[in-house]
């Protein structure tokens, strides 16, 4: 398979990425959201604790943002009682109407005040860059053909409602520490479809050790973990290097890997951090201290964050509910039970995709068969009971020696193992390749035959859908790309390195690599006939 996309001319890249963008709908309209956005209330701080001694960091990384110009206009004045009379003409300052609210920078930190030009003033620590947000908008609006503001939000006064304000901001460089009651609002918040920004303004470190400490505990089984080179933040609209240019406060430029890393909540990066300062170069100025991105780099790295968000908003919202298959639990003439297995990474990031496949057999096969799936480790003493096993995910995962036994034993007795990457995500198809290996030395994935039983059951399968990002990258499939490792010309162990979770799940992911929901319904359809009828 080759890639579709043009190696030379950056600008006819970016181009690409905005063609891509476009005929997915997320450049004029990817959100819904109020134009109006939470009023910063400075006395009211009781949601964030800082401790004196920990305000180590500096108090004037930026300037504050522009005013904005008013214009003045003609308008008809009121005219003065009795009526009829002619109205007296006036000038009035008149603004446009607002655009809406996406990125809200969270005002953080104790209230101090301290003396500059001669006044007394208010200071927080998240002050610093009192500018980043608008002038990095300003700059995306401009790139991305999109028109979108930022607001200041204070926790005291924020509703934590997606659909009002889908990003935060957290930048500063102090300690800081959150209520309990926050932190089970910014939980919630995100999970119903929030995205949290997070920079440590200058790379302070006393701000990157408070912010990793508040995600733990706010989400204590969903790790921070490095972002992978094939995460789409790193290709939403810049192609982005795998070597991002740093500088020193001493002028000094060096490069080394991103350093980005995220929360993922399903197939949605939710929470995205920056280790070393952005928001410094969003607003395009530089100082002689700390560490941060280059201008440019900023700007791009915060284009592709924005264009990425705009991208998953709705599916974090479809995220964010629940579905139950009211089928698993009927009574049924025979019991087929889907296992899907659990490791040691994100093992359920489409966690309706399995239930949504049930009931698509359901709706369209006369089997009286009733599919069922239970979440099992391969090392579960009743693993080898289950007929099928399936394994998705997004991140590289190494097998035990008990797994690799277990899992050939497994195949070996005529069970049936399933995998797909999910989002056609790279790391996780390396990872598969290398491991399948060490369970079978001997025998390699090999792609199977068009004639084939698999393709030619409940539907006959010739040709299938791919999402638009896989025809942006990989050209003009037409095939299934299903791979297996034979035994007696029975697959033991089925392969997608395109993603079939996704398709299952019904919902458009717009950066995933894999199939379209109808042709990923009808090949694990196939798939499943063929496992219950051999």
């Amino acid at each position: 398979m080759k890639s579709s996309q043009p190696k030379s001319n950056q600008e006819v890249v970016r181009r690409s990425r905005r063609n891509f963008l476009e005929k997915i709908g997320h450049v004029t309209a990817a959100v819904s959201v109020s134009t109006t956005g939470a009023v910063v209330t400075p006395e009211l701080v009781t949601s964030v604790v800082l401790a004196e001694e920990e305000n180590s960091g500096p108090i004037d990384c930026g300037p504050p943002p522009k005013a904005v110009n008013a214009t003045q206009t003609g308008g008809e004045g009121f005219a003065p009682l009795p009526l009829p009379v002619t109205p007296l003409r006036r000038s009035e300052k008149k603004r446009p109407p607002s655009p809406p609210s996406l990125i809200g920078k969270l005002a953080l930190g104790t209230p101090r005040f301290i003396v500059k030009d001669g006044k007394q003033t208010m200071y927080r620590d998240w002050m610093t860059d009192p500018a980043d947000v608008k002038t990095l908008l300003d700059w995306t609006n401009s790139k991305l053909g999109i028109n979108y503001r930022g607001v200041e939000s204070d926790l005291s006064a924020f509703s934590y409602d997606p659909r009002e304000l889908p990003a935060l901001l957290v930048a500063g460089h102090n300690k800081f520490e959150l209520t309990d009651n926050v932190r089970e609002n910014l939980a919630r918040y995100v999970l119903d479809g929030g995205t949290i920004i997070a920079d440590a303004c200058c790379g302070w470190k006393d701000f990157t050790e408070s912010f990793r400490h508040e995600m733990g505990l706010i989400f204590p089984q969903r790790p921070m973990r490095k972002m992978l080179p094939d995460n789409p933040v790193f290709a939403s609209y810049y192609k982005l290097s795998q070597q991002f240019n740093y500088k020193k406060g001493d002028g000094t430029q060096y490069s080394a890997e991103p350093s980005l890393e995220s929360i993922e909540i399903g197939c949605r990066d939710a929470v995205i951090f920056s280790t070393t300062d952005m928001t410094c170069g969003w607003d395009g100025h530089e100082h002689e201290r700390g560490t941060r991105m280059t201008i440019d780099l900023a700007r791009q790295v915060g284009a592709n964050i924005v264009t990425y968000m705009l991208g998953t908003f709705q599916l974090g919202r479809f995220l964010s509910t629940s579905k139950i298959y009211h089928e698993e639990s009927a009574p049924s003439r025979d019991d087929f039970v889907f296992a899907q297995i659990v490791h040691e990474g994100d093992w359920d990031p489409d966690p309706d995709a399995v239930h949504n496949l049930m009931k698509f057999i359901k709706e369209n096969s006369t089997m009286e068969v009733k599919f069922k799936r239970q979440n099992v480790k391969m090392k579960d003493p009743t693993a080898l009971t289950y007929p099928l096993w399936y394994m998705t995910g997004h991140r590289d995962f190494v097998w035990s020696e008990e797994e690799v036994t277990r899992l050939r034993q497994f195949v070996k007795a005529g069970g049936i193992f399933l995998a797909d990457a999910c989002c056609g995500r790279s790391s996780f198809d390396s990872s598969f390749r290398r491991e399948i290996r060490r369970v079978f030395p001997d025998q390699i994935l090999e792609p199977i035959p068009f004639d084939h039983p698999l393709y030619n059951n409940q539907f006959t399968i010739t040709k299938v859908d791919y999402t638009p990002r896989t025809y942006e990258d990989f050209g003009q499939l037409e095939r299934p790309e299903l791979e297996a490792i034979m035994f007696e010309g029975k697959p033991g162990v089925i392969y997608s390195r395109f993603d079939l979770g996704n398709g299952w799940e019904q919902f458009p992911h717009a950066y995933a690599y894999g199939l379209k929901d109808r042709s990923a319904l009808e090949i694990g359809t196939n798939i499943l006939v063929y496992a219950v009828t051999h």
